[in-house]
Order: C-alpha cells, then sequence, then structure tokens
C-alpha cells in the first residue's frame, strides 16, 4: 500500500493524530543510504511524476552532418528522391538543449559507442567526441563494446576528457553494471564506472543502471585480459533488487545489448520500467516512415511485459548521431510506469535538392510540399546545428581534414582495381587504363585493390576474434590504388560507404553457398557481387551450373598452409554488414543470425587504413605492395 492510499484511509477515519504517528513511522523506516553520497534521505512517494528520457546511441564518432536522400512529397500525391543534410553532432545538441529546456524532468542518455568509426577517433582517441558530448552534458553514459577499442587504458582516457572538459554542471555519469576491471587496469578500484545512478526529480529518486554486452565487448573488442564481462540480466537484476531495498522504485536499464536482446531482457526482468538501448543501431519509429525511403524495424516505444506482468517500455535511437529519442514516461503515485510515448527525431536540413542529374530546382510551392511532408511524418524534423557545437568541433575539423592529406604508405607498383577477372566481365574497370584492363595477372585473379582490402578485414577479425576467413564483394571497392604515395584520405576513397564489420558463425557449406550465389548474380550480369577473400581461394568456371561453379575451396590455417574446407566445420568469417545483411545477392548470409552473428561494428574503412599502418616501415615510408598469388582468392578463373 503506497503512502498516499494509506493518507486518503486515515483521513476519511478523520483520525489526525494517528495518520501523524503513522506517517513519520513510514518516513523513518523508508530512510536510506543514498548511493551517491552516503546521507540519509527519506524516499518520497505518493505523488504522480513525469520525466523526459532524451537519448542517443551508437553515435561513433560520427561528429560532421552527412547527406541523405527521402522520397518527399513535391506535389500531391508525388514524391521524388531528395538529398537533404542529415546527422551532425552539432545538430544533436541543439535539440537535446532545446528538448531539455522545455520538457519538465529531463534526463539525457548516451546509450553507448561514443567513439570509433570516424577520422576524429583515428585523430584524438576521443577528445573530440567528449568535447562534442559535454556540448549537451548528458547525465550518463552507458558503456559500449567499442569503449573498450583501445583497450582500458584508452577507456580511462576517454573518461578523462570527458569528466575535464567542458562547462557541464555535473559530470556525465559512466556506467556498467556488469564490468569487472582486472588488477592490470588503470580502472581497477576507481569510481570512474559505476553500476548505476540516482537522480531526483519532484523529490522523486531514478535509478538508471547500465549493461555492456557481454560476450561481444570480450571476444570484438580489445579490454583488458583480465577485464571480466558478468552475465547480463543477473548483474541487472541484482542492483534493481538493491535499488528496491533502498525504496527506489523507478528504475531505467541504460543497455548496450542490441534491440533482441533488449526485448528479452524486458521480459526477464522484475522491477524494470524502461530499457534505454544501444548496440544494434535499431531505427524505431513510426511505420509511415517507409513512405520516406527508410526502414523501421518496430514501434518507438516497444511496449512490452516484464517478468512481474507489469509494462516495459523499450526504446532506440538508431545510430551516427542522426537520431534523438524522446520519451515521455509518467508514474502513478505507486511508482508504476502508466504510460510511455514518444518519437524518434531524425534530424535533417533545410537545404533540399533534387537528386536526378540536370533536374530542375525546387521551387516555392514545391518546397512548401516538401515541408509540409515532413511535418505529416512524425518522426523527421528540421534542426539547425547548435552554432557553439560547430565553434568547438571547427579546429578539431581542420584537423581532421590535415590529417586526410597524411601520407601512410606508398604504393611501388599500381594496384588495379577489377571486380571480375576474365576478359568479358569487367574490361574497362580501372582508371589505370590498359596496364590493369589488359593485365595477364588481372585476368586470370581479379583485383589488387580489392583482394588487399579483403586481406586487412581478415587480419582485423583475426586481432577481434580469431577469424577464418573474410570476405568482400567486389563492387564494395571504389577505386585504383596508383603508383605512388597513399594517404589517410586515398583509404576512404577505396572505401567510401557507410560498412561495419560483421562477425559471423558460418558453416563451410553456408560459405561455398553464399560463393555460389555471388557469382551467379555475376553470370546474370551484376559484376559487383564478385566475391574476394582473405584466407580462402577456390577455381572458377563459369561454363558449369549454379552449385559448380566454385571448385577446389582451401582455407589458410594459422601456420599458412592451405587444407580443404570442410564443409561441415563452423567458420569464423568477418565481413560487413552489407553483405551479412544478404545485399548484393549474398542471400545466404541473411540466415546467419542470433548468437552466429556479432555486429562488430568496426568502420570498413578504419579497418583497412589500421591494416595499412600495421605495415613494416617507417609512417609514410611503408610499403602497400600487391599479395602473393597464393594469396588471391580466385587462383584460376574459366569464361
Amino acid at each position: 500500500m503506497g503512502i498516499g492510499v494509506i493518507y486518503q484511509d486515515m483521513k476519511n477515519k478523520h483520525s489526525g493524530i494517528a495518520y501523524s504517528l503513522l506517517f513519520s513511522s513510514i518516513l523513518l523506516a523508508g530512510c536510506n543510504k543514498d548511493n551517491e553520497n552516503n546521507n540519509t534521505v527519506p524516499v518520497v512517494q505518493g505523488k504522480q511524476l513525469e520525466i523526459n528520457l532524451l537519448h542517443i546511441n551508437d553515435s561513433h564518432s560520427h561528429l560532421d552532418e552527412e547527406s541523405t536522400k527521402l522520397m518527399l512529397e513535391t506535389s500531391s500525391g508525388n514524391r521524388e528522391e531528395i538529398q537533404v543534410e542529415n546527422g551532425g553532432f552539432a545538430r544533436v545538441a541543439a535539440l537535446m538543449n532545446t528538448l531539455a529546456n522545455s520538457e519538465k524532468n529531463p534526463i539525457k542518455i548516451h546509450s553507448g559507442d561514443a567513439i570509433t568509426g570516424d577520422l576524429y577517433f583515428t585523430l584524438k582517441e576521443g577528445e573530440a567526441e567528449a568535447d562534442l558530448m559535454n556540448t549537451v552534458c548528458f547525465d550518463s553514459l552507458t558503456l559500449g563494446n567499442h569503449e573498450f577499442d583501445n583497450a582500458d587504458a584508452g577507456l580511462k582516457k576517454f573518461i578523462g576528457f570527458l569528466n575535464d572538459q567542458g562547462s557541464c554542471k555535473n559530470k556525465t555519469q559512466v556506467l556498467s553494471a556488469n564490468v569487472e576491471f582486472g588488477k592490470t587496469s588503470p580502472l581497477y578500484q576507481t569510481d570512474l564506472v559505476k553500476p548505476y545512478t540516482i537522480m531526483e526529480k519532484e523529490g522523486q529518486k531514478i535509478a538508471l543502471i547500465g549493461l555492456t554486452i557481454a560476450n561481444k565487448t570480450k571476444n570484438a573488442s580489445r579490454p583488458n585480459e583480465d577485464t571480466l564481462f558478468k552475465d547480463e540480466v543477473s548483474m541487472a537484476q541484482k542492483y534493481i533488487d538493491e535499488l528496491k531495498q533502498q525504496g527506489i522504485n523507478k528504475i531505467i536499464v541504460q543497455s548496450h545489448l542490441g534491440y533482441g536482446l533488449e526485448k528479452e531482457l524486458a521480459a526477464k526482468l522484475s522491477g524494470v520500467d524502461v530499457i534505454v538501448g544501444g548496440d544494434s543501431h535499431t531505427l524505431l519509429a513510426d511505420a509511415k516512415l517507409k513512405n520516406y525511403g527508410m526502414t523501421p524495424e518496430g514501434d518507438y516505444p516497444t511496449v512490452l511485459k516484464n517478468k512481474d506482468g507489469d509494462r516495459v517500455c523499450v526504446v532506440q535511437a538508431w545510430q551516427y548521431a542522426y537520431v534523438v529519442g524522446q520519451l515521455k514516461v509518467n508514474f502513478d503515485a505507486n511508482g508504476k510506469l502508466e504510460t510511455c510515448t514518444g518519437k524518434a527525431n531524425v534530424l535533417i536540413g533545410d537545404n533540399f535538392k533534387r537528386t536526378a542529374k540536370d533536374a530542375a530546382a525546387l521551387n516555392s510551392t514545391e518546397l512548401s510540399y516538401i515541408r509540409q511532408d515532413i511535418e505529416n511524418s512524425n518522426a523527421l524534423r528540421i534542426v539547425q546545428p547548435d552554432a557553439t557545437a560547430l565553434t568547438i568541433l571547427e579546429p578539431y575539423k581542420v584537423a581532421k581534414n590535415l590529417l586526410g592529406k597524411e601520407k601512410v604508405a606508398i604504393a611501388e607498383d599500381n594496384l588495379c582495381l577489377r571486380r571480375v577477372p576474365g576478359t568479358t566481365k569487367d574490361t574497362s574497370r580501372s582508371s589505370l587504363g590498359d596496364v590493369c584492363n589488359k593485365a595477364d595477372f588481372i585476368n586470370q585473379h581479379g583485383g589488387d585493390v580489392q583482394q588487399l582490402v579483403a586481406e586487412a578485414f581478415l587480419q582485423q577479425g583475426k586481432k577481434y576474434f580469431s577469424a577464418d576467413i573474410s570476405i568482400q564483394n567486389g563492387g564494395g571497392v571504389r577505386v585504383d590504388l596508383p603508383k605512388g604515395d597513399i594517404t589517410v584520405e586515398k583509404i576512404y576513397t577505396v572505401l567510401p560507404f557507410k560498412n561495419t564489420l560483421v562477425q559471423l558463425k558460418a558453416t563451410g557449406q553456408e560459405i561455398k553457398a553464399v560463393l555460389e550465389d555471388a557469382i551467379d548474380a555475376v553470370v546474370s550480369k551484376n559484376t559487383g557481387s564478385y566475391p574476394y577473400t582473405g584466407g580462402l581461394k577456390w577455381d572458377v568456371d563459369l561454363t558449369k551450373v549454379k552449385g559448380q561453379r566454385v571448385s577446389n575451396l582451401q582455407v589458410r590455417n594459422t601456420q599458412g598452409q592451405y587444407q580443404s574446407l570442410n564443409l561441415n566445420q563452423t567458420y569464423q568469417v568477418i565481413t560487413i554488414n552489407f553483405l551479412a545483411d544478404g545485399q548484393d545477392f549474398y542471400s545466404s548470409f541473411k540466415n546467419i543470425t542470433g548468437e552466429r552473428r556479432v555486429d562488430v561494428g568496426l568502420d570498413y574503412a578504419e579497418a583497412f587504413l589500421q591494416y595499412v599502418e600495421s605495415l613494416s616501415g617507417e609512417k609514410g615510408k611503408k610499403v602497400l605492395s600487391r599479395l602473393p598469388v597464393e594469396q588471391y582468392s580466385t587462383q584460376s578463373y574459366k569464361e
């Protein structure tokens, strides 16, 4: 029975003295030691409470605005592909600060993977990201797996940037309830990472518990060897129970587990009210966004039941600072969650352009339709970037552009681009002319650049999870590397898309099937599907039927020797999310889901850059060369 109910009962009996004594005793019984300062404080209940959760996740060092294409109405019932700016951390800051000033009891949350994925992290190891986060002054940050990419020392460095820079009144509380730092960690026995934090709104306490995805962080990132990650469910429940014992009955879990696991988590936990998620880069939004060329994977919020049968609300905010989630949560007088409503604000600019070549500029009437269509979307939101954030970002941006010009290696010979070997399928792909397009070696084995990218992914996969094989489609690699200097910018031009690396646990049979799918697409004139792999080689015969075109598959073992691919064995495969999702006719990969798929999250261009930087030689004098012929995935090719 809540205090408010007891109060009403005593009023009805007109027993003021008895009520006073009872009320005092309840308050004394509810006194607890506050987790933050060890002061004894009463738990205040008996009235409704509204809070507003403003959140992002998986920003991955994407501080600059980008551009996107949306299907927007330019006249009644007519949609066209329109290009517009989107994202950028300055837009996140602008909207979060606006909402924090206008909404009741705001709490600002980052659900992890704030770093790695852009040159800003390569440049300053988290300083730029922390400076921009401090234009928002997040109340809390959950540790994601990528917070450990530079080991525990790198995490401590990032937390230092977050704590020691900026003008935030209160420091961002860094949370993870299931991490246990080992003795070798600089975070061992410090209070820089806490299992939870407690906030007070209108005299009522709200607890925020952090969770970090355990297996993925331990095996697909780089924490110290003796830093452990405990079971997410049991650790969350442990701290929920502890908080309940303190009389705190409003529980938010900040989870970096992924949407699928977060929905499972909701059903397994007793006492949880809200899960603010991350890791899976999931867009939750109004289904009507499909009309705009976007693909929401579920409702915002996703309303489920917890272990007690009570309502629990699950949210995520997509990726790369594209979205600010906005969730209004209402608790009743007994601390039960009554309602949760809100939306994903997809951040865009207002510089609209047709994408069609030589298309006419949009006129005022068309622009008026576009703006009304955006208003009707219940998700798209025009936001002007925060001026202060842009000012803070500018020197980092200048340094990033200079880094792009930095020479990281030398190509002593031309490294040719070619999607498909042979003399008929892709013979004019190279910008270097006949030196590549008519080269016998390229005709027999395919592109040098594609093969180097595949090898780079394999080496990164070995670093993170002992990968056996990498797979990359030929069309995902875009330009030659001509003889001469190789700059950071050039690396990112070779791999210009927004792909990230994914770990798949695939059988030899599934690998064979996906290669056959890809080559069948090539036969049907989709040259970009042609596969390149690190650690695997084969012979191709296009005169045969599908299922028989790839033969003599051999996988490279840890000693560098090749042995036959075992169709019944499970191999650790690293590829890009585009292919793991079954795109470009890699349809067999789409069926590898659940525990057999782990989104590593590392930007694929960054992975190639790290490979180049790992070569022997001084910086700028490292030599990137054609791989030995025995490491080319295509050993022979028959048209």
